[in-house]
C-alpha cells in the first residue's frame, strides 16, 4: 500500500483564540491532513472572554452559563471537520479592550504574560510534536487584538528556543522548525481585489462599506502573499469548522454568508507570508508575490527525503487557473455587508 504523499510531514497551527483555526487558514489545514500530514492546531487561549455572537445562542442556558465549556466542545469539533489535531496551550483569553492594551487588558491575562513564560508551553509543544513547518500572525496581528499580537511574539519566540540546546532543556529535546509563515488569510489585497472583481462582474459587492478600513490596514503594513495554497475543494470541511464554532458565527451573517461566498468564487486560495526559510533552498524574492503553492516546499523529511521546491501539492479539481478563476463556482450576489475580519 502506498503511503500518503504528506505522510512524515509536520505542520503546527497556533492560533490564539478558538474559531481563528477555522476562519484562517482552514482548507489549507483540511488539505494537508487528507494527504497524509499530521496537522496540529495549537490555541493560546480558551476564548474565555468572548461573547455570543450568534443571536440563536443568546438565550442558551450553557451559552450563557459556561461558555468557555461550550467553546471548548466547539473547537473538539471544528479540529474533526479539518482532520486535524488539537492542543490548548493553556493561556486566558484578554478579550478586546477599547483603549490601550497595556492598561486595559486584565492582570493574568495572555497578553499581560511576559513573552520568555508564555512561550514556555509552546516550546515543549514544538519539541514534543516536532513540526517542520509552523504558522502564526504577524508581527500586528493580522488585525489589532492583544491576543493576536501577542500570539506573534509569543510563537516566534518559542520557535528560537525549541531550536536551542541550552534553552530550557527541560521541556525536552530541541528541535528546528525549517520553515515559518504568517497566515495572510485575511490580507486587505485580498478583499480589496475580490471586491474589485465583483463590480466588474456586475455584481453588489458587500465590502464597498469597508474600502477605507482595507486601505488603512494595508498602509499600516506591506503584507507579502509569497504563497498560495490551491485549496477550493476544502472550503466546505472549512464551513464547516467555522460553523462548529456557533456562539461566534451566526450562519446568516455576513462573516459566513457574504465573504465566505465571494472568496469561493473570486479567491480559491489561502496565503501566507514566508517568515522563516531553513530549507537551504534558493531564497524567495521579498515582497514579490505568490511564488509559492506548497508551504513544505523544500522541506526535509525524517528520514533525509526532500520535498522538491516546486513542492507536490496536487491542484484543486475546482480551480485550475489560480486565484481569481470562477471554474466550478457559482457566481452569487452577496447581500451582507459585514466585514470579512
Amino acid at each position: 500500500m502506498t503511503s500518503l504523499p504528506y505522510h512524515g510531514l509536520r505542520l503546527l497551527a497556533v492560533h490564539a483564540h478558538p474559531d481563528d483555526e477555522s476562519s484562517k487558514g482552514a482548507a489549507t489545514s483540511a488539505k494537508y491532513a487528507s494527504l497524509g500530514a499530521r496537522v496540529l492546531i495549537a490555541t493560546m487561549t480558551g476564548g474565555e472572554a468572548g461573547d455570543i455572537l450568534n443571536p440563536a445562542l443568546l438565550q442558551s442556558p450553557k451559552a450563557s452559563r459556561d461558555i468557555a465549556g461550550l467553546r471548548r466542545e466547539e473547537m473538539a469539533a471544528a479540529a474533526a471537520a479539518l482532520g486535524a489535531e488539537h492542543i490548548w496551550v493553556g493561556h486566558v483569553d484578554s478579550g478586546l479592550p477599547d483603549g490601550d492594551f497595556d492598561n486595559q487588558t486584565p492582570p493574568g491575562c495572555f497578553y499581560r504574560v511576559p513573552d520568555e513564560v508564555a512561550m514556555l508551553p509552546l516550546v515543549h509543544i514544538i519539541r514534543t510534536f516536532r513540526p517542520q513547518v509552523v504558522t502564526t500572525y504577524d508581527e500586528l496581528g493580522g488585525y489589532p487584538h492583544p491576543d493576536h499580537i501577542k500570539n506573534h511574539a509569543v510563537t516566534m519566540a518559542a520557535v528560537a528556543a525549541a531550536a536551542d540546546p541550552a534553552a530550557h532543556p527541560e521541556l525536552g529535546e530541541a528541535w528546528q522548525v525549517q520553515k515559518v509563515y504568517y497566515n495572510q488569510d485575511l490580507s486587505a489585497k485580498k478583499w480589496i481585489t475580490i471586491h474589485e472583481k465583483m463590480i466588474e462582474a456586475g455584481l453588489e459587492s458587500p465590502f464597498a462599506d469597508h474600502l477605507e478600513d482595507f486601505k488603512k490596514r494595508d498602509n499600516q503594513r506591506d503584507n507579502w502573499l509569497s504563497t498560495r495554497i490551491d485549496c477550493g475543494e476544502f472550503f466546505p470541511a472549512r464551513d464547516r469548522a467555522l460553523l462548529s464554532h456557533a456562539t461566534q458565527i451566526d450562519p446568516e451573517g455576513g462573516f459566513f454568508s457574504a465573504s465566505r461566498k465571494a472568496a469561493r468564487t473570486y479567491w480559491p486560495t489561502e496565503e501566507f507570508e514566508l517568515a522563516t526559510d531553513l530549507t537551504g533552498r534558493e531564497p524567495l524574492t521579498p515582497g514579490v508575490d505568490f511564488q509559492e503553492d506548497d508551504l513544505f516546499a523544500a522541506v526535509t523529511f525524517d528520514d533525509g527525503r526532500l520535498v522538491p521546491a516546486e513542492g507536490m501539492l496536487p491542484k484543486s479539481p475546482e480551480t485550475e487557473t489560480g486565484t481569481g478563476s470562477e471554474t466550478g463556482a457559482e457566481a452569487t450576489t452577496p447581500t451582507e455587508s459585514d466585514s470579512p475580519a
